[in-house]
């Protein structure tokens, strides 16, 4: 059976925690593994995280929970840690606030690999952006491609982060480079990607929406900042001229919306 390991890392998230860990725990898929990484919360985070892992053993003695609570260097610390732990077949990254769409998300991805020799390399799908209370804002702007590969990625994050599913055997050996503060998911994805081609394995869309994602994380709350990284990220991986041709494009098509 195809399993999949969920990752929430988190730090005070009590306010948005529950939420995420409901929609874990209301999967109906017999194979998930839920690892939380905790960077000492000094809020009610941890206490809920023991009180789900309980929860969990009664309502849903199929899934797995393993959390821990230690200092970190930061997020990209801390998801660094959490592929150390990972059993599944697949890897996603679920922040608190994040949600899947429906208790089938999971079965739905997992059924799409079941079969295929090699097993794809990534699934991925779509994404909707929903408020702090749950309601949805609206369809991510950006969608993924048909036929994804890691070049797809000059033209902008086509995937967001918690719609992509990694290959364990290759996210395991991919750690997050903590050099970048808020688009190490972005070099993240590249870098999977690029070893899923290496290994001729096909990158399989999910088409479905796989994710709810929370408006306004630390990337958002970091704009500016986040968006230097990128163009650094883009250029290491497609050369300056590339990613300079691009952001010319990235301008343009900006304006023309605004008209």
């Amino acid at each position: 059976m195809i399993s999949i390991s969920v990752i929430t890392c988190t730090y005070n998230a009590a306010a948005t925690l529950e939420r995420t860990l409901q929609s874990v725990l209301s999967q109906d898929h017999t194979a998930v593994e839920h690892i939380i990484v905790d960077g000492c919360s000094t809020d009610n985070t941890l206490a809920m995280v023991k009180a789900y892992a309980d929860r969990s053993a009664t309502e849903a003695p199929y899934h797995s929970i393993h959390y821990i609570s230690e200092p970190d260097r930061g997020l990209y610390d801390a998801m660094n840690k959490a592929l150390g732990m990972i059993t599944g077949t697949y890897t996603l990254f679920l922040n608190a606030g994040d949600t899947f769409p429906n208790t089938t998300t999971l079965r739905h991805v997992a059924s799409i690999a079941e079969g295929q020799d090699p097993l794809p390399g990534v699934i991925f799908g779509d994404t909707d952006i929903v408020d702090e209370n749950g309601g949805f804002v609206c369809h991510r702007r950006l969608s993924p491609p048909e036929k994804l590969s890691w070049r797809s990625f000059r033209h902008g994050m086509l995937v967001c982060h918690q719609a992509f599913y990694a290959l364990t055997s290759i996210a395991r050996v991919t750690p997050y480079n903590i050099y970048y503060r808020y688009s190490a998911d972005v070099d993240w994805c590249i870098r999977v990607m690029r070893t899923a081609e290496q290994e001729h394995r096909k990158l399989c869309n999910a088409n479905a929406i796989v994710a709810n994602f929370l408006d306004g994380g630390m990337t958002t709350a970091n704009h500016r900042a986040s968006l230097m990284e990128r163009f650094h990220v883009m250029r290491r991986h497609y050369g300056i001229f590339t990613t300079i041709a691009m952001h010319v494009w990235f301008v343009i098509r900006s304006l023309r919306k605004g008209l």
